[in-house]
């Protein structure tokens, strides 16, 4: 009986919460003023905390109403003020709240607001426009959309605190780089313009942004200045122009980075020590701070390696890591004093560990929050681990050593996260840089099966870091070197020179030449056959310069001799690399012309190729010097013998040399 009343039952439970949300939307529309002002009122306090009754209202057309009493100029200022706190609090329910108020376009009436001259109302419109900012799901451009906007919330700044508290916050969330790396950091410098005009620093920066907000570091209100930090943290971040200012204003005759130290401190509350190290790291890596000043090595750098502790919060954890990642990241120093600070890669250990079964976590809501986010600890460790072993080999033993890292590392590239696996493959990368490591623990791990396992079919920001790792363990000394040629790596390198990725075309000629480096003759043919001359003679004719180089280093490894035995073992392989070049004339025509380039690496680049193509201990030498003497190669070589440049200079004397012989 009970399962046959089920369904009614609850459709009258919904209709009678219905029908008690529809009152108050129905108050909304009474004439006489008072009671629509006591019907907002009273909504307000329906809706605190109750998530289902905002929901209710949203349907039941709410909204619409609040927004019209709200830019009516007929409205008492008490009652827009009251119609702009209910649909902030509407806000802060569910994400689909948020999209309903921006269907209903709630950010435009909600700016017009801020005209008002009354001061409460124009803080009750900044605190909803703060709520609805602060969503994921609001398009941070709507800011911008309008120019005069962001000089008006400048002005407003002065306000009140309320004003410096949600207008610092406004702007710290709708500043993002438009060439934001999802990946995390990344050591290129951010272009400052984009395809649809300045970026939102640029726009801030170009409104006063650091002059006006400078000042709030200093003010009463522990919020106000937390807000003009964050705001400064995201400000500075990858933009050169913003910290080279940031560095030489001062408030009350102090500087701001002995501000940003102060609040560094101990004693300061974690989300500013936090966020005053993350602006020092960005001047710091922007150049306006030298990575050996004071501040850097004593002050932002501990400050970075204590948040990584057990004691502190995972967001702490996670931040602090990835941040001390970004400091650290291309100066070899820092990484040397990081790596002995605190025992840092013995503590990044713990992150794989979390939460641990006997984790001292009671808070359950704490704890299933960790527990869902703990794919972050993991990620950030990779990142400052690949940081830390980026170019010291003491550093890369030391975090290899650490229990485990190999098989993490390994588990780390087959994670469903995104982000873990890229930060795992970067963190392989920085440690394959090893001579040492590629010949003993990448081998006992076979970490190249994982890796090639990855390379099948990942996003661009993987496969640019997998082929830089690939084109290390591919390296003549690299045990991993066979096994990788006998899964199929040709064919995937070759297809990646073909990519429109620069990144990834240079990766795979790259590859392909430490595959080709003293290689018998079967993979020298196979890798001419996977390329195709007609792909060589497109990577010969490529813009970029890297590519250049790399197709005639991997030319000069295809036509290279290895002892004669292994080449009479390999001359059942038909047609070798030296014959599949030589009647190819576009291509010698593009190694005559880098032969005469301005460019001093690309020709002594090319001039590897003909010297190895008119070796003459070799079968067939004295065709290939003749071919090569009509299309002018000797000439060319007189010419070189003559060169300002030793080394040109020294290889043409010896290239005619074989002409003598």
């Amino acid at each position: 009986m009970a399962c046959v009343l089920e369904a009614p039952l609850r459709m009258s439970v919904l209709s009678e919460v219905t029908a008690s949300s529809r009152h108050y939307v129905d108050r909304l529309f009474d004439l006489d003023p008072q009671k629509v002002l006591q019907g907002v009122i009273d909504m307000k306090n329906a809706v605190i905390g109750n998530n289902k009754q905002k929901a209710n209202l949203i349907v039941l057309g709410a909204v619409p109403r609040l927004l019209y009493l709200l830019q009516q100029e007929t409205s008492s200022t008490e009652l827009r003020t009251e119609c702009a706190v209910v649909l902030g609090s509407l806000a802060m329910g569910t994400e689909n709240n948020v999209k309903s108020l921006l269907d209903c376009h709630i950010i435009p009436a909600l700016l017009q607001g801020l005209l008002s001259p009354d001061l409460k109302f124009i803080e009750a419109c900044l605190r909803c426009l703060r709520t609805i900012f602060i969503s994921p799901v609001t398009p941070e451009d709507l800011l911008y959309t309008d120019a005069t906007v962001i000089s008006h919330l400048m002005a407003l700044l002065s306000r009140s605190r309320y004003t410096q508290e949600y207008i610092c916050q406004i702007f710290s969330h709708c500043c993002k780089l438009q060439h934001w790396h999802s990946c995390g950091f990344k050591s290129l410098p951010q272009p400052l313009l984009c395809a649809n005009g300045p970026d939102h620093q640029t726009i801030l920066f170009n409104h006063g942004a650091v002059q006006n907000i400078a000042h709030l570091l200093v003010s009463t209100s522990y919020k106000v200045r937390m807000q003009a930090l964050k705001c400064f943290s995201v400000l500075a971040f990858e933009n050169p122009q913003v910290s080279m200012t940031l560095v030489n204003v001062s408030v009350d005759g102090e500087l701001l980075p002995q501000i940003f130290v102060k609040m560094l401190q101990r004693d300061k509350p974690i989300e500013m020590q936090l966020t005053s190290a993350k602006c020092l790291t960005s001047m710091c890596r922007a150049g306006a701070i030298r990575t050996d000043d004071s501040c850097i090595v004593l002050k932002t750098l501990p400050c970075l390696v204590r948040m990584c502790s057990k004691e502190r919060l995972l967001e702490e954890r996670v931040e602090g890591a990835e941040t001390l990642a970004y400091l650290i990241e291309t100066d070899v120093e820092l990484q040397r004093i990081a790596s002995i600070t605190d025992h840092l890669i013995v503590m990044l250990a713990d992150y794989f560990k979390y939460p641990s079964s006997v984790s001292a976590i009671t808070d359950i809501k704490r704890l299933d929050h960790d527990l869902k986010h703990a794919h972050e600890l993991r990620q950030a460790a990779f990142k400052l681990y690949a940081s830390l072993g980026a170019n010291d080999e003491d550093i890369r033993k030391k975090i290899i050593e650490t229990e485990n890292m190999m098989d993490r590392i390994v588990n780390g590239l087959s994670e469903s996260s995104i982000k873990v696996r890229l930060a795992a493959v970067r963190c392989l990368h920085s440690l394959s840089r090893s001579v040492q490591q590629l010949r003993t623990s990448f081998q006992d791990h076979a970490v190249w099966k994982p890796l090639m396992k990855v390379l099948q079919n990942a996003p661009n920001e993987i496969l640019v870091v997998a082929s830089s790792t690939l084109c290390n363990l591919l390296l003549e000394f690299s045990p991993s070197k066979e096994p990788i040629l006998e899964s199929g790596a040709i064919e995937l390198l070759c297809s990646l020179t073909q990519s429109e990725n620069l990144a990834l075309r240079v990766n795979g000629i790259w590859a392909l030449m430490n595959m080709a480096f003293q290689a018998e003759q079967k993979i020298k043919s196979d890798i001419l056959r996977g390329l195709s001359t007609e792909q060589l003679f497109q990577l010969l004719s490529d813009s970029d310069v890297n590519v250049l180089m790399k197709t005639l280093g991997l030319l000069r490894n295809l036509l290279s001799t290895r002892p004669t035995l292994c080449i009479l073992a390999n001359i059942a392989d038909g047609t070798t690399a030296k014959e599949l070049i030589m009647t190819n004339d576009d291509i010698l025509q593009k190694i005559k012309y880098y032969m005469s380039h301005s460019n001093a690496k690309l020709q002594l680049a090319a001039m590897f190729c003909i010297s190895n193509l008119i070796w003459n201990e070799e079968e067939g030498s004295q065709e290939r010097q003749d071919k090569l003497r009509d299309m002018g190669i000797v000439d060319i070589l007189h010419k070189l013998s003559q060169s300002s440049d030793p080394n040109l200079c020294d290889k043409a004397k010896t290239a005619l040399q074989q002409y003598l012989a």
